[in-house]
């Protein structure tokens, strides 16, 4: 519900497990529609994955819409998920993933929202080529970014160095979707 000042209320118990604060958020209504074409513009999927080629959409039940858009001549992909029915946002990827990742690395504001790259899990091989990185959009929503590399590409670029670029992306075509 929006603050007199036009920001969402802050959320009782948001943040916690050590997640950082949204201090600017953008309003919920901004994942609700179709990752597939509300995520990326044409242009952005063509920087993302080399081709102009449709998403696909999956919605993940416990979290929410998603979409993916691969090459079939590379082998890669970009992701994004709305984290919108766990209602926690990076909370929950603080509470849940940051315990398991092999990889876990805060980086730096996305388009001014808070955000981390993770990958693998604990106690295994790290994966070659792919990385995730999930972005908090308010205390309650956030946003994963997946990128998986192409083969030519999958030993010689990390891919938790460029999935940011991708979020980059995503998080200001939503921004300019919300108006702000």
């Amino acid at each position: 519900m929006p603050a007199p000042d036009g920001h969402n209320a802050s959320v009782p118990g948001l943040p916690y497990a050590g997640a950082p604060k949204v201090n600017d958020p953008l309003p919920a209504s901004v994942l609700s529609g179709d990752p597939c074409t509300d995520a990326l513009t044409p242009d952005q999927v063509v920087a993302a994955v080399g081709i102009s080629v449709a998403g696909h959409r999956e919605d993940l039940a416990e979290i929410g819409p998603a979409c993916s858009w691969s090459n079939q001549d590379t082998g890669g992909s970009v992701g994004i998920s709305y984290t919108v029915n766990t209602h926690v946002g990076l909370s929950g990827v603080y509470a849940n993933t940051r315990p398991k990742s092999a990889v876990w690395r805060q980086i730096p504001d996305v388009q001014g929202f808070p955000a981390v790259v993770h990958a693998g899990t604990k106690g295994e091989e790290i994966p070659v080529g792919f990385c995730q990185a999930s972005i908090g959009l308010a205390d309650s929503i956030s946003i994963d970014v997946s990128l998986t590399l192409g083969e030519s590409k999958r030993s010689i670029e990390d891919a938790c160095s460029l999935v940011p670029q991708i979020a980059e992306m995503t998080v200001a075509t939503l921004k300019a979707k919300a108006g702000s």
